[in-house]
């Protein structure tokens, strides 16, 4: 068994205001938790990974595969993989939450 702590994960800000933190991998998927600063822009990539992820503060606007989805607080989304996906943070707070990654993402191409 794994446990990693947010407070002792590295956690590199990978772009402009974002922040993104390694946690636990497994065999099958991989969780990281992550803080967006409003105004943060992730532009369009796409990965292998199935992308699952819950919403705990703020708000994210994807556009997934051309078609725009807006996701508040409380809120859960799934991306499959291999689909073309952005985000941005509008309004005035951080947008903070957890993400699993399918298949493991343990290695992710930031942390080079």
């Amino acid at each position: 068994m794994e446990v990693v702590s947010l407070a002792d994960a590295d956690s590199p800000e990978v772009l402009d205001g974002v922040v993104l933190s390694q946690l636990a991998a497994g065999e099958r998927m991989s969780v990281q938790h992550f803080r967006i600063e409003p105004g943060a822009v992730v532009d369009a990539h796409s990965h292998e990974h199935e992308q699952v992820g819950f919403l705990t503060e703020g708000a994210i606007d994807f556009v997934v595969d051309g078609e725009e989805y807006p996701v508040r607080a409380s809120d859960s989304y799934a991306i499959p993989g291999e689909a073309v996906h952005s985000a941005t943070v509008p309004g005035e707070a951080a947008a903070v939450g957890v993400e699993l990654f399918s298949p493991p993402r343990p290695d992710p191409p930031w942390a080079d």
